[in-house]
């Protein structure tokens, strides 16, 4: 029995480890977990699973559960909350579902108290990567990917030796808008920006996929987990998502991994690693019933938002910090319908033109340099 403290429990990737929880009740327990505003789906998590430790978002929503909730089971709120669950006492796994750069401390706190991490938080890696896996090698913890593409990666290299590797093969299905030229961009609107042709995901990552920042977080991502510079990570477009990436050796052989798209099987992975198991409700691949897969390479010019993550990954320092900050803030206004969608990347280009690299940050400079850089980006709109 492995003892979970799941951190964002009612977001996409959240609920879909829940899923996971609940089809092998022998296997897993959720031990502690973390909420933000979506507090009906919290009651309900809470009453199906009994976690004995809860973190919400707000003060007054720690205080309605705590009333409504048998004494045995301890809620607190705010920042702190998430450090206390990721350090849970009987927690063995953390599993990071977060979004954004607020799963940094969580995690690094984690690491510290010796729990194995699976990460689906892109936004801690991409941020302080330098620290996140020194910290991790300090303590001789395992960092599990969660991401279908790194989880893939990681499949594939089991049983290999790192040195072998020549290149790492990023799948991207493209987004909402692959099929679209960039005149043609200009008129979407947030509900278009929302639909993607393959996967099931949070709002903010859905609009990270049609402006191709995901794939771009997920190099950097890449680059720190399985330690190999960047000139030896691409990007393939590949529509159907059945790929979900690939590792080309230095004899030219080339290892994929293979899928329907169902963030529960990665998920799984992490959680079971080095064993696998059975996952019912999983739909099976059927190739035959596919016939074809198609790829293409990826445009820079098209997807500019790729292209700025490779460049502030290569320029390394605090220039990954303030990709992923502005695009937050980018993103978060968009949502908001405060800027149109290609105004997403112009805030992008002019906040990494603004900053001056700082190389070999510590967290208190990345977390400086995420503030100054939101607050930045929001006064350009």
């Amino acid at each position: 029995m492995k003892h979970i403290s799941l951190l964002g429990a009612t977001g996409s990737i959240g609920t879909q480890t829940l899923d996971v929880i609940r089809n092998h009740p022998q296997h897993f327990k959720l031990v502690a977990m973390s909420a933000g505003k979506n507090i009906n789906l919290t009651r309900k998590i809470i009453a199906e699973f009994q976690p004995e430790f809860v973190a919400v978002q707000e003060e007054e929503d720690r205080d309605s559960l705590r009333a409504e909730f048998p004494s045995n089971i301890k809620f607190v709120s705010g920042h702190q909350g998430l450090v206390e669950v990721a350090v849970y006492d009987k927690t063995e796994v953390l599993l990071n579902a977060v979004i954004g750069s607020v799963g940094l401390y969580p995690t690094l706190e984690a690491i510290k108290a010796k729990k194995t991490i699976a990460i689906a938080n892109k936004e801690t890696l991409v941020t302080a990567g330098h620290i996140v896996m020194a910290a991790a090698k300090e303590n001789n913890v395992d960092i599990l990917p969660v991401d279908s593409e790194h989880s893939a990666i990681f499949q594939c290299l089991q049983g290999e030796r790192a040195a072998s590797i020549q290149r790492l093969i990023i799948t991207a299905s493209g987004g909402s808008f692959r099929d679209l030229k960039r005149d043609e961009l200009k008129a979407v609107t947030l509900e278009e920006a929302l639909n993607h042709p393959n996967w099931s995901m949070g709002s903010k990552i859905t609009i990270d996929s049609a402006t191709m920042m995901n794939k771009g977080l997920e190099v950097i991502e890449a680059h720190w987990l399985f330690n190999l510079p960047y000139e030896q990570i691409d990007v393939l477009l590949h529509r159907e998502s059945i790929i979900h990436s690939m590792v080309e050796f230095e004899d030219s052989s080339v290892m994929a991994q293979l899928g329907s798209p169902d963030m529960r099987v990665p998920i799984q992975y992490a959680l079971t690693y080095p064993n696998r198991m059975t996952l019912p409700s999983s739909t099976p691949l059927n190739l035959a019933q596919i016939g074809t897969l198609h790829f293409e390479k990826m445009d820079m010019l098209r997807f500019r938002c790729l292209k700025f993550a490779y460049d502030a990954g290569q320029a390394g320092g605090t220039m990954p910090t303030v990709l992923n900050a502005a695009n937050e803030a980018a993103v978060a206004a968009f949502l908001k319908g405060e800027i149109g969608f290609l105004t997403i990347e112009d805030l992008i280009e002019k906040a990494l033109d603004w900053h001056r690299n700082i190389i070999d940050p510590d967290i208190s400079v990345i977390h400086e340099v995420d503030l100054e850089t939101r607050k930045y980006v929001n006064t350009l709109f």
